[in-house]
């Protein structure tokens, strides 16, 4: 099993967070940051960036991401290339396919696509 303390990542709180795109909130279009980012909203489009993305509960993402790292809780349609991990968790779905060095599904997650784990260096 996963030990998910052994990050930080999922020990974030919203506050930590640079940049939130909030439940009220839609977006369409490219969206590319540096510092970690959470969608709480709606996003449409395509998603790249050099660190960390959180799709939080309740929220929908219809976009391909590259990312460093992608949390998802809510829901997301796309492709994600991941530069290591991809986490889903209980509440979360993806429809759509994986590239990262490490992919964790947990019990209860939904996840329709394919799969590649590629090594990394990390």
């Amino acid at each position: 099993m996963y030990d998910v303390k052994e990050t930080d990542f999922f020990d974030l709180e919203e506050e930590s967070f640079d940049t939130v795109i909030g439940a009220d909130i839609q977006f369409s279009g490219s969206v590319r940051f540096v510092k970690p980012f959470m969608i709480k909203g709606r996003v449409d489009g395509a998603i790249s960036a050099t660190s960390d993305l959180v799709v939080d509960a309740g929220a929908t993402v219809n976009a391909d991401i590259q990312a460093k790292r992608v949390l998802i809780k809510g829901t997301v349609t796309g492709n994600i290339t991941a530069d290591t991990l991809v986490f889903i968790t209980q509440s979360g779905t993806l429809t759509g396919d994986i590239t990262a060095g490490q992919v964790v599904l947990e019990p209860g997650s939904t996840f329709s696509g394919r799969c590649i784990m590629v090594k990394t260096d990390a």
